[in-house]
């Protein structure tokens, strides 16, 4: 068998993740679940993203433009639903990225959201095709 299995992200504020990651995914019908005081997971499917605000981080800040992952990209449903959930991100902690280029900013026959958390962490909600 091949495809994902999980994605284990490190965050500085395990709360504001929750308020942001956990209002998102939900929203895009994953199911989450806290385990602890320093993490959460939320499944779709197979996949799962593991959420924690580890001990052994070495810093505070991520840095979406520095080597490494540079975001997630997540089906959202129809157009609609995207537009939705961009009207509603700013009060869970995203704001939109390329204002001037939404829904476009991945190209004219692409259309997406791309948002940022407070914490720096970049997403793509791809629509479905029309």
């Amino acid at each position: 068998m091949t495809g994902l299995h999980h994605i284990e992200l490190w965050v500085p504020d395990l709360v504001a993740a929750r308020r942001s990651w956990g209002w998102l995914l939900t929203e895009l019908g994953w199911t989450v679940a806290d385990l602890g005081e320093t993490t959460f997971e939320a499944h779709h499917g197979e996949v799962y993203l593991f959420v924690e605000q580890s001990p052994a981080l070495s810093g505070r800040t991520h840095d979406r433009l520095a080597p490494g992952v540079n975001h997630l990209a997540f089906h959202a449903g129809p157009r609609g639903h995207v537009d939705a959930l961009v009207d509603a991100a700013p009060e869970h902690g995203w704001a939109l990225l390329f204002p001037d280029r939404h829904p476009h900013a991945g190209g004219p026959d692409h259309y997406a959201a791309y948002l940022e958390n407070t914490d720096g962490y970049e997403v793509e909600l791809v629509a479905d095709a029309p």
